[in-house]
């Protein structure tokens, strides 16, 4: 009789690899992309809710904390740094939204 228990650990590591190399990257990828889409639709919400909210010069900070509690409360967390590039892009988008 032949002992498949070698073939069998053999195939199970295989594929954890498989798995670690190949498919929990591509998920991932997949996700994130999913996630940032769908952060940049909020933020866009938002950034439009703080302009009409704080229409008075120099609220800008007033303005970016209302967009990251609004982004905090619908569950999206990011680096304040990656909320600014995202805050920046949705005002330039309604910039050129209202001059078209």
């Amino acid at each position: 009789m032949i002992d498949l228990t070698q073939i069998i650990v053999a195939l199970i590591g295989l594929l954890t690899a498989v798995i670690t190399v190949y498919l929990i990257p591509l998920l991932k990828a997949k996700t994130t992309k999913e996630d940032r889409e769908k952060a940049q639709a909020w933020v866009k919400i938002a950034v439009e809710a703080a302009e009409m909210i704080y229409k008075e010069k120099g609220m800008g900070d007033t303005k970016f904390y209302y967009v990251r509690k609004f982004l905090e409360d619908k569950g999206i967390v990011m680096d304040e740094q990656e909320i600014k590039l995202m805050i920046e892009s949705a005002v330039l988008q309604l910039k050129q939204e209202l001059t078209a």
